[in-house]
Order: C-alpha cells, then sequence, then structure tokens
C-alpha cells in the first residue's frame, strides 16, 4: 500500500478474515477488525497491531455505527458470513432471516455507512467476500447460495454508481479454503467428501486463507485502481466448470 490506510473488516478474527487481517496490516494499513468473537479478534489485534472491536453484524443499525465510530475508512472488506446445510424445505423463515441479514444486509449497511466519507476523499476500496455458491448455487445452501448471489450483484451496482468517484467496488468468490470451520463442517463426511471438494477444482485441492488474502490486498491496492465492477474467483478454477 502507497500510503497506511484505515481498514474496516468484518468477520476478521479467525479463517480467512484472520488471514486478510494479517496481510493488509503487514503491508501497512490500520485495521479494524470487527467480530462477533471480541475475544479472537483482540487476540489477532494484540498480534498484529490492529484494533478489535465486537460487532453482530446483523444488528444493522449498530454496524452502521461501528463503521462511523472507527472510522473514516479508506477500505472495507465486508468477510463476515454464515452458512447452514440443509436443504432449502428443511430451513425456516428465521433461517432466511438470519442468513441475508449476515452474509447481504450487512454489506448493505456497512457499504451505506463507508461510502460517504470515500466519496468525500475520492478514493475508497470495496472488497466483499462472496462465494462461487453465489453464480453457481449450492445443493443444500439455496439461500447462503441467494445471499452470495446478492453480494455480486449489489457490488456491481455501487462500482456502476462511484466509478468516477475514486472508487473500486469488487467481489472475491471462494472455494473450498481450508480453514477449521470447513474442516468441522465435512467431518461428518469424512476423506470421500473431502476429496470431493477437492475434486471440483480445477487445481485438484483446497485453497489457502492466505490465498484468498492476497487476492484482497492486491484489490485494496493501487494497482487495481482500473478494476472495478468484477467478481474474482480463489477458487481453484471451481467457476469455470470441468
Amino acid at each position: 500500500m502507497s500510503a497506511m490506510r484505515s481498514v474496516f473488516l468484518t468477520g476478521g478474527a479467525k479463517g480467512i478474515g484472520a488471514a486478510i487481517a494479517r496481510r493488509l496490516a503487514a503491508d501497512g494499513a490500520r485495521v479494524t477488525i470487527a467480530d462477533l468473537d471480541i475475544a479472537s479478534a483482540q487476540a489477532l489485534a494484540a498480534e498484529i497491531g490492529a484494533t478489535a472491536v465486537a460487532l453482530d453484524v446483523a444488528d444493522l443499525e449498530r454496524a452502521q455505527r461501528t463503521v462511523l465510530e472507527t472510522g473514516p475508512h479508506q477500505i472495507l472488506v465486508n468477510n463476515a458470513g454464515i452458512d447452514q446445510h440443509a436443504y432449502f424445505t428443511q430451513t425456516q423463515i428465521a433461517d432466511w432471516r438470519r442468513l441475508l441479514a449476515v452474509n447481504l444486509e450487512s454489506v448493505f449497511a456497512t457499504t451505506h455507512a463507508a461510502l460517504p466519507a470515500m466519496q468525500a476523499a475520492g478514493f475508497g476500496r470495496i472488497i466483499n467476500i462472496a462465494s462461487e455458491a453465489g453464480r453457481m448455487g449450492s445443493r443444500g445452501a439455496a439461500v447462503y447460495a441467494a445471499a452470495k448471489g446478492g453480494v455480486i450483484a449489489f457490488t456491481r451496482s455501487i462500482a456502476r454508481e462511484n466509478g468516477r468517484k475514486g472508487i473500486t467496488a469488487n467481489v472475491i468468490a471462494p472455494g473450498p479454503i481450508d480453514t477449521p470451520l470447513l474442516r468441522e463442517a465435512v467431518a461428518a463426511g469424512g476423506d470421500k467428501l473431502l476429496d470431493a471438494m477437492k475434486g471440483a477444482t480445477l487445481a485438484g485441492r483446497l485453497g489457502t486463507p492466505e490465498e484468498v488474502a492476497a487476492a484482497v490486498a492486491f484489490l485494496a491496492s493501487d494497482a487495481a485502481a482500473f478494476i472495478t465492477g468484477e467478481t474474482l474467483g480463489v477458487s481453484g478454477g471451481m467457476g469455470c466448470g470441468q
């Protein structure tokens, strides 16, 4: 990063989010880690010289206040997300509302709060972490996939509205990434399920959180100033089909 810039990162305490926090801090950014797991966020913040704040992103008004209270921010990374592995008919309205609030509406809230300062400064980077499920659909995660598809469409719209204001808005769509959460999710399926996930990628392996973080760092940099409204798959070619 050419100058010390302020980053607001949701869901930054563990997994992909922690890797993003570490990478951006190493690049010289001032990182605010917002996470429901405040103990883990504080431990990471102490390690990398960041700031930690407690936040349930589903509390949309609180999410907006937190962005404003800790800002202004030049870079916004919306990484917080939850999934639910169940066929659609097995889900309930309460499930849909929680999934949409965390995965989609929180992106509305933080972006709405962060954009005015970016517009006034004539600079901003908005990077939203979606999923290849948002482009391909996902059996057993229909509402999650719908929310992530919404993130992609929303981000493109924000890019269109702000392209001449020095602000870029892009999406990163990870595929299967080797995190403790993924390992926990596939534990019931054992090696067979894990091998299937690896086989769904052209690379034949799981990705790493650091590979997602590298893509975030690039999109946050001045080198990516002419890239906006795009969805970058960090998925080993999963989105290409086979």
